[in-house]
């Protein structure tokens, strides 16, 4: 532990995208989001203009820094004319699948189509020698037998990474796509909406197991159909929509899927094909004296993750962290506030839209740290049990410009507990612009990739 009673001093590593003094941003350059691979050797980021930018880590340098390695458009906007609908080409997530040989593979969704993606280097040949001259050449003698012969022979010239998409999944989801799992059995995934939770197999495309149960015979030799729809049958009497859901990384039968009433349902696949009957839920009581109109959208939960080994949750809401125990469904085991100084504020923030940011939320590799983004750039890392202070970081250009010049390492670099608390609290001087809604943990470092609106950092604890 350093002196300052923080378990590790985090400092700024990276920076991807606009370092200049002014600010030329399309909504398309935005980073929408981010993610590792299961080796932490490469990494992803997806943004509104419907592009993917793979980086891969270079093995030249020390410590954990990374190269770009490719870049390709997943997405286009397209238009639903029996809706009237413009579907627009943003990347809502990108999941990688656990490598199997040469070429990666990666699943890539906007609102309402997933695609499956393979990444593969290819080199370029040329022909090095053949029986023809070149036309500033004297004309090569007819050979007299065969072993004057000259065989053509190919050579390397250069060595490309091509991205072509394998399968396309599409028409499944009535409702805007929210999240993607892959199952730990490699073979299926889901993909939820507002409504609907639907199960894929990464080899068939033309139909999720959720679409026709009547399907069922002719896909038992794959795997059973399973789903979520809590579509009622009048919309009126809706009362509650899907927010996130996951696959358990151990056990392929189970996956969870929360609310926007703040509710965690855990689905057993083995029960029954339609997964409507939970097997557990996780909620926690309100207090009634506590209750106000903003009650309901403050407690509607914006993401939730399986620790590595399956036993614990942890999920975010608006204002608050929380940590639940698989085996505990009442309450959570720790609660831990992020945007406290803002409850005065929730009205302004109404207004604003603001209260309707969805911050994602992850584990650290380890599985001892969580972290979760706020607004004016800051991102938090708290310890799992409470034993050391919450470290607050800035993801902010000043960071590249002050390892550039060889600054002392601050409030840009990213020092740990570097910003004072009362700072923190000054809602009024806090830029609501600038957020941190994505960002990944690496698997097996303490490396965490942070999307701050164009730009990629990387901050790497010391």
């Amino acid at each position: 532990m350093d002196g300052d009673g923080t378990a590790h001093m985090w400092r700024f590593a990276q920076c991807f995208g606009d370092k200049g003094e002014v600010d030329d941003i399309t909504e398309a350059d935005i980073i929408s989001t981010v993610e590792f691979d299961h080796t932490g050797n490469y990494l992803a980021t997806g943004d509104k203009g419907g592009r993917v930018v793979l980086f891969e880590r270079n093995e030249m340098k020390r410590g954990c820094e990374y190269r770009f390695y490719t870049e390709f458009q997943s997405h286009e906007p397209e238009f639903d004319y029996l809706k009237s609908l413009e579907i627009e080409e943003k990347i809502n997530r990108i999941k990688w699948c656990k490598r199997q040989n040469y070429a990666h593979f990666l699943l890539s969704t906007n609102d309402k189509t997933i695609k499956l993606w393979k990444v593969f280097e290819k080199n370029l040949k040329v022909v090095a020698s053949n029986n023809h001259h070149d036309e500033h050449q004297q004309p090569l003698p007819t050979p007299i037998d065969t072993s004057a012969l000259r065989l053509p022979r190919m050579l390397n010239q250069d060595k490309i990474v091509a991205a072509v998409p394998r399968k396309i999944y599409q028409n499944a989801h009535a409702y805007h796509i929210n999240s993607i799992s892959i199952n730990s059995d490699g073979e299926t995934y889901i993909s939820a909406d507002d409504l609907r939770v639907n199960l894929w197999n990464l080899n068939i495309s033309d139909q999720s197991f959720s679409q026709c149960l009547d399907l069922f015979r002719m896909f038992l030799h794959l795997t059973i159909p399973r789903h979520v729809d809590i579509k009622p049958v009048n919309m009126e009497e809706l009362t509650e929509v899907i927010t996130a859901a996951e696959f358990h990384p151990i056990n392929c039968n189970h996956f969870m899927y929360s609310s926007s009433k703040g509710t965690i349902k855990l689905a057993d696949m083995r029960e029954s094909a339609l997964c409507d009957r939970h097997a557990k839920q996780f909620e926690e009581e309100e207090d009634p004296t506590n209750r106000s109109f903003f009650s309901e959208i403050i407690s509607s939960i914006s993401d939730v993750k399986f620790s590595r080994d399956g036993r614990y949750i942890l999920s975010r809401d608006y204002l608050s962290l929380k940590i639940w125990d698989v085996n505990m469904e009442s309450r959570p085991l720790r609660t831990i506030p992020i945007h406290d100084h803002l409850r005065g504020k929730l009205c302004d923030l109404y207004e604003n839209d603001c209260i309707f940011d969805k911050f994602e939320c992850t584990w650290s590799g380890d599985g001892s740290q969580v972290m979760t983004g706020s607004y004016h750039n800051y991102f938090r890392l708290y310890d799992v049990h409470g034993t050391t202070p919450e470290i607050t970081l800035q993801a902010d250009k000043s960071a590249f410009k002050a390892k550039k010049i060889g600054a002392a390492p601050g409030k840009g670099v990213g020092k740990a507990n570097g910003l004072k608390k009362d700072a923190l609290a000054a809602a009024e001087q806090i830029d609501f612009n600038k957020k941190i809604l994505h960002g990944s943990w690496h698997p097996r470092e303490n490396t965490i990739a942070i999307a701050a609106t164009n730009n990629l950092f990387l901050f790497s604890s010391v």
